[in-house]
């Protein structure tokens, strides 16, 4: 078998253009997240497909023919769920994924399933806008989540290619010591920004924002998957003149031009975040994906 690369930098290269390589198991993933925790749990005896990368919209993917050919060699279908996908990987699904993929069975892992999920909606309909009944879907921004979906990955892998389990349980207990280690310095660090006043566009920051202890003062959109609205942005001004704000979070896939027009109206920075592996070139893969959300988190807080 062909030397592969540090888990690292596969993570980060999936990311950016979706590839596979040759390995004894293959995991199509939906999201760069659920790649480079695919690489760092399945290390050479996996080969991971990238859907989508760190700079996309996961929403708003087109279910195009080389999605199709990925899913249906497929041994593990790895996504975030709760509906982040809904437009697009059902279409997948039903159009040539194998039976150990489908829902219910070993190859088929959903991240949403295994985490505690916030902002479950007590009534759905339209008017809402683009909301999940299953809760928000973006559980890969809590550090604890990836704990618990290395585990609940490591057991799939070693459930659709048991010749390499042993493998995988080896590769895992090295992921856990290095995330337990590295997990302990973000949260000294993350301490020292409890309280820090933000606004977003998308409730795409809320686990991070729970688990930083942040405190989320506005939302740009009114209404979920929604451009905010004039008047809306209006109000915006003089709730979070009142208030207060550190930063205005964005995301690489966020239209940006709401957030520039609160900044010039506010004084209030707008800060880039990577928000998942590949989001930023910097941010290459799971670790750094962290490192560098603390970094310019606490560059923002020094600045205000």
């Amino acid at each position: 078998m062909p030397k592969r690369l540090a888990p690292a930098l596969v993570a980060g290269l999936v990311a950016l253009v979706p590839s596979a390589a040759a390995g004894d198991a293959r995991v199509f993933a939906c999201e760069p997240e659920w790649a480079a925790l695919a690489g760092e749990i399945g290390g050479d005896s996996v080969a991971v497909y990238s859907a989508t990368h760190g700079r996309q919209d996961p929403h708003y993917i087109r279910a195009r023919p080389s999605l199709i050919a990925q899913v249906r060699r497929a041994d593990i279908v790895f996504c975030s769920g709760a509906e982040l996908e809904i437009g697009w990987l059902p279409v997948l699904m039903e159009r040539g994924a194998r039976h150990g993929v489908q829902s219910g069975q070993p190859g088929h892992l959903m991240a949403a399933d295994h985490v505690e999920t916030l902002e479950r909606p007590e009534r759905v309909d339209r008017s809402l806008g683009d909301i999940h009944p299953s809760g928000n879907p973006h559980v890969h921004l809590d550090p604890r989540n990836i704990a618990l979906l290395a585990v609940e990955l490591a057991g799939r892998l070693a459930r659709v290619d048991p010749g390499n389990a042993a493998a995988y349980r080896t590769r895992l207990a090295d992921f856990q010591a290095r995330w337990s280690s590295a997990t302990g310095r973000w949260r000294a660090r993350a301490g020292k920004l409890r309280g820090m006043k933000v606004v977003v566009h998308h409730a795409a920051w809320s686990y991070l924002i729970r688990w930083a202890g942040l405190e989320r003062i506005a939302t740009l959109e009114r209404t979920p998957g929604v451009p905010p609205t004039a008047s809306h942005l209006q109000r915006l001004v003089q709730q979070v003149r009142k208030t207060g704000a550190t930063a205005i979070l964005h995301a690489p896939h966020e239209p940006k031009d709401a957030a520039d027009w609160l900044s010039e109206r506010t004084g209030i920075p707008v800060v880039a975040l990577p928000y998942t592996v590949g989001g930023q070139d910097e941010a290459g893969d799971l670790f750094a994906l962290f490192d560098v959300t603390l970094a310019l988190l606490e560059k923002a807080r020094d600045r205000s």
